[in-house]
């Protein structure tokens, strides 16, 4: 989809059970006081470039006021007012009107409370337009921004959220969430709220108006692959907002020193953390406000409940299993004859497997297979889009490093994509054509060339100077929001200048000695992203350290952590970054089967640190390239985007003087503030 938001106002709130539940305390605003209108959020919506942008405003009166609930709808310029008694009619400009029982138009009542629904989308499955906030018979309004692959069927010809919104208007209303009472709807065969968005296999943000209760519920995924930022009310802004992206202009409101530097709306916003909430507005009015207390829900699917636990049974391997682990992948290597794992998709352009292989890693290949194809199929994206376009459409890219990671993505992604269609792989740089990952993405990009001449393969090079990206520091900071250190901002320009895809690309066959350079800009709408590989599969330098200072359970307590923290610390700030660029970053390794077949292959199968870097780090998915033919891929080191694009060392050098200095101050850590700024 491509970004929600909420705003409400006149509801005062009761956060103390849910600060027990989370365990913490919402951020205060501590900074100057910050102002953000509904058009700032749409300003902010509208640049992801969706294909509708709509809002709907939903009135909550007093009890003594006799006035049926209003909602006022705007369309892109257009305002249409709903009634519940009298039905719907266009307005134009100006006052809102109502009409009243003798058919004369009166003002808007008096009322408590406001809710300003804010849906833009980005289309990209079903036969029809649609246009949100979706509301329902029962006056229902939902928007939502996510995909769903499993737990809800969605036919080839469907939208996700029109179906989302017909399976949840018949969820019940018994309010047995208000008192943690057990719910016996599912008895009469319905399920609640928290049932539908807890059997939802796929990456969500959601905020839905449950009329018949008067609850509004909001959340998203149980792994944050879809950001959703809060602003719980203070003293100086009382409103409640979600938003999936925080507006620029909080920057331009401020002194010229901080908006130069990006960093005055650092503390109004906080990531919502994963989960299912509610608030049920309740009759009681004080100082002229509605009350409404702010609740978190436990997950109701045990499988999810087990993958955010991320325990695993075998960790600490006895010697007879890593002698026999070394054994197999030794005789993997060593396979001559083995060209691909893909002869029984593509029997013309790869051999046979001549010898066994570890069954985990065909298992972890077959999910990820799966988790690919489920994101890249045709049939699941807007299909008014696709028909009658010629087939250099290219519907789906790759964010691509020529790493381990990325080539995997690239290889399979061959596999689910008609082989008619063109393949971007966005490659970015700060260094030209001397830095690492472009280094890598032209060898990889050789590589899959050389077992997949078939398919037509585009590497993107999109280079860039951080020195002249003046207006866009700026920007890109309002997008990390509330990420705030100089390694987020790092990694949130190169991700975001990557989504762009606006870059070069050569034409033509360098055996020829002819091969133009040619401008181009990428008009995929999906980017495959790696995000997740490194955390389940022990990619990072600390898993190592860990590793020898604790041995097996210590890295596997380390791996524990990154994958409960993702969503803080990477996905929030990387899917608006991507966002923003009117693409829709997709996650195959964070699949909810990906995880599972993960978690249940013992760690020593997923990773070996004893072996060095190259082999022993992210071995299982080593295996899975080496499967796929993609033997030089295998054996690359990991390399993080923002050290592999070079961005890192160019930041060093423009805001601490050098590389040595940066690393002196541990640079990637440091939080931009008004003293150290963005220079």
């Amino acid at each position: 989809m491509c970004g929600i938001a909420l705003i409400v106002s006149g509801i005062r709130l009761e956060l103390s059970a849910l600060l027990l539940h989370l365990h913490s305390t919402p951020q205060a605003l501590t900074s100057e006081q910050l102002v953000f209108s509904i058009d700032d959020l749409k300003a902010a919506l509208r640049r992801r470039g969706p294909d509708s942008l709509g809002s709907k405003k939903l009135f909550l009166h007093h009890p003594r006021v006799s006035c049926p609930l209003q909602i006022l709808s705007f369309v892109e310029g257009q305002r249409v007012v709903e009634n519940e008694e009298f039905g719907s009619q266009q307005i134009g400009e100006g006052t809102y009107c109502f009409p009243s029982e003798n058919g004369r138009t009166s003002e808007v009542p008096n009322s408590a409370a406001e809710l300003h629904f804010i849906g833009a989308t980005l289309q990209l499955r079903g036969t029809s337009p649609i246009v949100q906030p979706l509301i329902d018979a029962s006056r229902n309004i939902l928007v939502y921004n996510g995909e769903i692959y499993g737990g809800l069927h969605i036919g080839s010809d469907e939208n996700d959220t029109e179906v989302l919104l017909q399976t949840l208007e018949k969820c019940c209303s018994c309010n047995s969430h208000l008192n943690n009472r057990i719910c016996h709807c599912d008895e009469r065969g319905k399920l609640s709220v928290v049932d539908v968005l807890s059997t939802l296999k796929g990456p969500w943000a959601i905020i839905y108006w449950q009329d018949r209760t008067r609850t509004l519920w909001f959340g998203r995924d149980a792994f944050g692959r879809r950001s959703l930022l809060v602003h719980w009310p203070t003293v100086e802004d009382p409103r409640f907002l979600l938003s999936s992206v925080s507006p620029i202009s909080s920057i331009e409101q401020s002194s010229d020193f901080e908006a130069e530097n990006g960093t005055t709306n650092l503390r109004f916003w906080e990531e919502l953390p994963c989960g299912i909430y509610s608030i049920t507005v309740a009759c009681p009015v004080h100082d002229g406000f509605m009350v409404g207390e702010v609740k978190k829900h436990e997950w109701t699917d045990a499988m999810l409940e087990e993958l955010i636990k991320w325990e695993r049974n075998c960790v600490e391997p006895k010697p007879e299993d890593l002698h026999a682990s070394r054994c197999k992948i030794k005789t993997l290597r060593g396979q001559n004859g083995m060209h691909s794992a893909l002869s029984d998709i593509l029997p013309c352009e790869a051999a046979p497997i001549q010898a066994s292989v570890p069954v985990a890693a065909e298992s972890v290949l077959f999910a990820l297979r799966e988790s690919v194809r489920r994101r890249s199929s045709l049939h699941t994206i807007f299909q008014a889009d696709t028909c009658g376009v010629q087939k250099d459409l290219v519907p789906v890219a790759v964010l691509f490093s020529g790493g381990l990671d990325s080539m995997i993505l690239a290889a399979l992604l061959h596999e689910c994509l008609d082989i008619s269609y063109e393949i971007d792989l966005l490659n970015v740089s700060f260094d030209g054509q001397t830095a690492p990952d472009r280094i890598s993405a032209r060898a990889g990009v050789k590589e899959l060339k050389s077992i997949i001449p078939s398919r037509k393969w585009k590497l993107v090079e999109i280079n860039s100077d951080l020195s002249t990206l003046t207006f866009e520091t700026k920007h890109v900071m309002s997008l990390i929001s509330p990420a705030n250190t100089y390694m987020d901002l790092n990694i949130g320009i190169a991700l975001w200048l990557a989504a762009g895809g606006d870059g070069w690309v050569y034409e033509g066959h360098s055996s020829s000695n002819y091969c133009q350079r040619i401008k181009y800009k990428s008009k995929a709408r999906i980017l495959l992203v790696g995000s997740g590989a490194d955390e389940q599969c022990a990619g990072y330098g600390r898993h190592r350290t860990k590793f020898r200072q604790g041995s097996w359970v210590g890295l596997h307590e380390e791996m524990k952590l990154d994958m409960q923290r993702i969503w803080k610390r990477n996905l929030g700030r990387d899917d608006r970054c991507i966002a923003d660029n009117g693409r829709e970053a997709r996650f195959p390794f964070l699949d909810e089967d990906v995880i599972k077949l993960l978690l249940d292959i013992p760690l020593w199968e997923v990773a070996d640190l004893n072996q060095p870097s190259g082999a022993g780090d992210k071995k299982i998915l080593r295996e899975v390239a080496q499967l796929l033919g993609l033997y030089e891929a295998a054996t690359l080191p990991k390399r993080a985007i923002q050290f592999g694009s070079r961005i890192a060392r160019e930041s060093n050098r423009k805001n601490f003087g050098s590389n040595r200095a940066a690393n002196q101050a541990s640079a990637g850590s440091v939080v931009i503030s008004t003293k150290s700024g963005v220079h």
